[in-house]
C-alpha cells in the first residue's frame, strides 16, 4: 500500500482556474464509457491533473457532491496507475449511477485510452 503522503490530493493536481477548463473543453478530446465522460489534452507537465464539471442536472446538491467525492477519490487513490502530463476534466454520463467501484475502473481505463489518443508532446 503506498504511503500516506503518495495519497494525498495536492492542489497541484487540481485544474482550477477557468481558462484550464475552457481550454481542455476547445481543444481537447473525449472518451466516454457509460459512467463518466473524460476530456483531456496533453500537459506541460509531467503530473496528471484532475478538473471536474458537474451539471445541475444530474441532481441536487447532495447528488452532485456525492459524484464530485467519488471521482476524486478514485483519481487521488489511482494517481500512480493513470498516465503523466495529463490535464482531464471528467463528469458524470446522463443518467449514470455514481458507484465507488465503476468511477474507479472508468477513471483508469478512460485516461489510458485518451493517453493512447493523444499526440505525444
Amino acid at each position: 500500500m503506498p504511503s500516506e503522503s503518495n495519497q494525498r490530493f495536492p492542489k497541484q493536481a487540481r485544474i482550477t482556474h477557468q481558462r484550464d477548463f475552457e481550454l481542455v473543453f476547445r481543444s481537447g478530446t473525449v472518451a466516454a464509457d457509460n459512467v463518466l465522460v473524460v476530456h483531456a489534452i496533453r500537459s506541460q507537465s509531467d503530473r496528471c491533473r484532475l478538473g471536474i464539471s458537474i451539471s445541475r442536472r444530474v441532481g441536487n446538491a447532495v447528488v452532485r457532491n456525492r459524484w464530485k467525492r467519488l471521482i476524486r477519490e478514485a483519481f487521488r487513490r489511482q494517481q500512480d496507475a493513470l498516465p503523466a502530463g495529463l490535464d482531464m476534466i471528467i463528469r458524470p454520463k446522463r443518467g449514470a449511477v455514481p458507484d465507488h467501484e465503476a468511477i474507479r475502473r472508468s477513471v483508469v481505463y478512460l485516461s489510458k485510452k485518451l493517453d493512447r489518443r493523444l499526440p505525444n508532446k
